[in-house]
């Protein structure tokens, strides 16, 4: 008897002591970042001796990204694995890691997102979120009904831009386009609509969401990385005690660059898989090149620094990527995670 009492205590123990984290992401359920997302899960319970549990909503279940962080604010969720869009409504230093043209490899976006990543994340921490580890979504890239390849062939069209995102939407206002913000979850309906003719994803999300399939057509223009972040409450983080968090901190560290050699992986095997359904893949010839980048470059540039961005963060983005482009690329310092291959 005394035994059998022990043993359902120790169970009631267990139950209450259990806590379980409830996560919200758009990648699509099966994905190979739904897929890692669980084994992250897999190894917490694990590291944790099963206390602490990772429930993964895939699919934009639970909204879309501004949603989804609305949801943590309120408990609903616990956590979010969230694009750059996302981060930018949060904190709009986390733009630096995305500015349009800036960069041109991910080699170059990994040199500086090590550097800036400390104070990046302080700045999501003040605000009440932890970040777990850094991941990518893919290079941004038009993508139309019609054909398009110059700035004024898009001025024409009717572009999302995801809800939230009021750097951008005023941007395009500001340099004539026609912004339409939407949510991430009514992108399909809306080009099956007409409400718009166009929006920017990277290949890998525009196929995973089946966006592609209402416009056909993406220009072959690398226009910014789109970065993400697997976030955590601090509030609920705090909640787990010191030693098991430093395991499980340990773990979503490893998780980081896995999640984002394979979304490197899966671009071009994106691009090959829509070309296969008719993707019409549009060239960005000199001309066209020089058209985007002179607009950027000339007008959007001075807009986002200091304005979407604090203007010392803009400039250190840039000075570090000219010493990446001069041959500067040892690591910042030793990282507790191992770095993505340099290619």
């Amino acid at each position: 008897m005394l035994r059998i009492l022990i043993a359902l205590l120790a169970l009631a123990w267990t139950a209450q002591a259990q806590t379980t984290i409830r996560l919200g992401t758009l990648a699509p359920r099966n994905s190979r970042w739904h897929k890692l997302l669980l084994e992250m899960g897999e190894k917490w319970k694990d590291a944790s001796g099963g206390t602490v549990l990772l429930k993964v909503y895939p699919s934009g279940e639970q909204g879309d990204e501004p949603e989804m962080v609305q949801k943590m604010r309120i408990k609903a969720l616990q956590a979010v694995a969230i694009s750059g869009a996302g981060l930018s409504g949060i904190d709009g230093a986390v733009s630096a890691l995305q500015i349009p043209l800036m960069y041109d490899s991910w080699g170059e976006l990994d040199y500086v997102r090590e550097r800036i990543s400390a104070r990046l994340e302080k700045g999501l921490a003040t605000r009440g979120y932890i970040v777990l580890n850094w991941g990518d979504t893919g290079w941004v890239h038009f993508f139309s009904k019609k054909p398009g390849a110059s700035p004024d062939d898009f001025r024409r069209m009717k572009i999302c831009v995801l809800q939230g995102d009021a750097t951008s939407f005023e941007l395009y206002k500001q340099n004539g386009f026609q912004p339409v913000s939407l949510a991430s979850t009514d992108i399909l309906t809306g080009l099956q609509t007409g409400l718009i003719d166009a929006f920017q994803a990277p290949p890998a999300v525009a196929l995973g969401s089946q966006w592609w399939s209402g416009a056909k057509n993406m220009l072959d223009l690398k226009l910014a990385p789109l970065t993400g972040a697997t976030l955590i409450s601090k509030d609920d983080w705090e909640k787990i005690p010191p030693a098991t968090r430093a395991k499980l901190f340990e773990i979503s560290q490893v998780f980081g660059p896995q999640i984002r050699d394979e979304i490197h992986k899966l671009e071009e095997t994106s691009i090959a898989l829509m070309r296969t359904f008719n993707l019409n893949v549009v060239p960005a010839d000199a001309k066209t090149q020089a058209e985007w980048r002179t607009l950027i470059e000339g007008k959007l540039w001075p807009s986002l620094r200091g304005g979407g961005m604090p203007a010392d963060l803009f400039d250190q983005v840039k000075r570090l990527r000219n010493e990446y482009r001069a041959g500067a690329k040892a690591p910042a310092k030793a990282k507790p995670e191992p770095r993505a291959k340099k290619k």
